[in-house]
């Protein structure tokens, strides 16, 4: 009897444990797929007619699709700032483009802990593949000062302009590509932080990663490997030449070279990104992980207006108004596509308004970590699960410290804009109903001075004063 007795204990005891195994889930994978400058119009999912996007179109497929997304600013190293530190660009640290020569941008410098660093307190493995922007190597805000185990890729924003550079960074270490060397042409950057990308998630399947991937597609230089090119060379006729520098001094270092057909490279490289993302959902469906895997596909800021590209022939901002650098819609409103199999319901629309600062708290909301006290931003879990109930933004603000000074408010249906502030910080706030003028085609500051005057108050509440970025 003593005997029984004790194996069904022991038994019992077996069981328990298997039951509070299974029942207590492992911590979620997060991969963050941020494109370059790509439109909100720019996939067919959300309304491209004239390519299509099937990969991303089947991720959206699988998840949610939001309408009413914003990026953190309209230029890459803000959009990137408010993206990890979660706080707007009335708070975050860097607000702004500011070049470091010869190689990176000025520093992120916060006492808080930025995303990759959260992650690591929760015991996460971090990886960082793509453009980085916010700290020269060796920087405090060099990505491995700022929680990224593994970092490959540009750290430079200015060097990310070319597909074919002559370098890129491995952690702290330059990697010299000689098949670029002069002017060849012999590694597409992208195919190779892409490899290293897959390398990432193979390496890490056994264990929580949180990978970030920052694609330089579809930047300017409108360059893509010639297999691409041949897809769509004739497709989009008459073609659109760009004259840019293509040997001296100055070649490879910022300026962008020459594309005869600019906007077939365009579709050839939002093409090849469109494969990337579909042979990263494939590698980890493969590895057996895509259950217990988050992936979010969306744009640092609207379309750009360089190195050849022409927008408006594609219709890359759908019917939105602006592009890469304005603070109306085009410039900041962009596609923002998450995937959870068996959490974030399938096949799905959401136009909760959300802006960059928010994936900060809606992550460590996932992982269970505790989120820093002076965000801006609020969790999407609720959205994206389907369960609670979702707290909304007040409102939503930015501010652009280059091109005469530039702030905007988005508060419910309202927004408002204030160009050429530098010059003058008086100078009238143009007002516009979004629900019933998406296009922001008809100011209605003069009917509605009431709605002016509350966007003003934010406008002149809502930034701290920063050291480095005045108007």
């Amino acid at each position: 009897m003593t005997r029984l007795f004790l194996l069904i204990v022991i038994a019992a005891f077996l069981s328990s444990c298997t039951q509070k195994v299974e029942l207590e889930p492992s911590k979620p994978n997060v991969i963050y797929i941020l494109a370059d400058d790509l439109g909100y119009g720019d996939l067919s999912c959300y309304g491209q007619k004239k390519f299509s996007t099937p990969n991303i179109d089947k991720l959206a497929g699988q998840g949610m699709l939001f309408t009413q997304h914003y990026s953190g600013s309209t230029v890459c190293a803000p959009s990137r700032s408010a993206l990890m530190t979660g706080q707007h660009t009335g708070h975050t640290y860097i607000r702004g483009n500011w070049e470091r020569p010869p190689e990176g941008q000025h520093p992120l410098i916060t006492e808080n802990p930025i995303l990759p660093e959260l992650f690591k307190q929760a015991g996460y493995t971090t990886g960082a593949f793509g453009k980085w922007g916010l700290g020269y190597p060796g920087s405090e805000g060099d990505p491995n000062n700022k929680g990224f185990d593994v970092f490959f890729g540009y750290n430079c924003q200015m060097l990310g302009h070319h597909y074919y550079p002559y370098f890129l960074r491995s952690n702290q270490d330059s990697l010299v590509l000689e098949a670029n060397a002069g002017t060849k042409t012999g590694i597409y950057a992208p195919q190779l932080i892409h490899e290293k990308t897959i390398e990432f998630i193979e390496e890490n399947k056994d264990k929580p990663f949180f990978l970030y991937v920052p694609s330089i597609i579809p930047h300017a230089e409108l360059f893509a490997p010639e297999e691409y090119m041949e897809r769509f060379r004739g497709k989009f006729d008459p073609e659109h030449a760009y004259k840019g520098v293509d040997e001296g001094e100055r070649f490879r270092k910022g300026p962008y070279g020459s594309q005869p057909e600019s906007h077939a490279a365009f579709a050839a490289m939002v093409a090849l990104l469109d494969e990337q993302v579909g042979e990263i959902v494939a590698k980890v469906e493969e590895l057996g992980i895509a259950d217990n895997t988050i992936i979010i596909f969306t744009s640092d800021n609207g379309p750009h207006l360089e190195g050849g590209a022409q927008p408006d022939y594609f219709d890359s901002n759908g019917p939105l108004k602006g592009y890469k650098r304005d603070l109306y819609e085009g410039g900041i409103r962009v596609p923002f596509i998450a995937s959870w199999p068996g959490k974030i319901p399938e096949g799905t629309t959401s136009d909760h308004i959300s802006a960059f600062w928010d994936i900060l708290p809606t992550f460590t909301d996932i992982i269970g970590a505790p989120a820093p006290g002076n965000i801006d931003g609020i969790s999407m879990l609720p959205t994206l699960s389907g369960k609670g109930t979702q707290s909304e933004h007040e409102y939503l603000y930015w501010e652009f410290h280059v091109w005469g000074g530039r702030k905007a408010v988005r508060m419910g249906d309202w927004k408002g804009v204030q160009y050429g502030i530098s010059k003058d910080p008086d100078v009238p706030i143009q007002l516009y109903n979004l629900k019933n003028d998406i296009g922001e085609t008809t100011d209605v500051a003069d009917k509605y001075p009431e709605v002016v005057e509350q966007i003003k108050e934010i406008m002149g509440s809502a930034s701290t004063p920063s050291e480095i970025f005045k108007f």
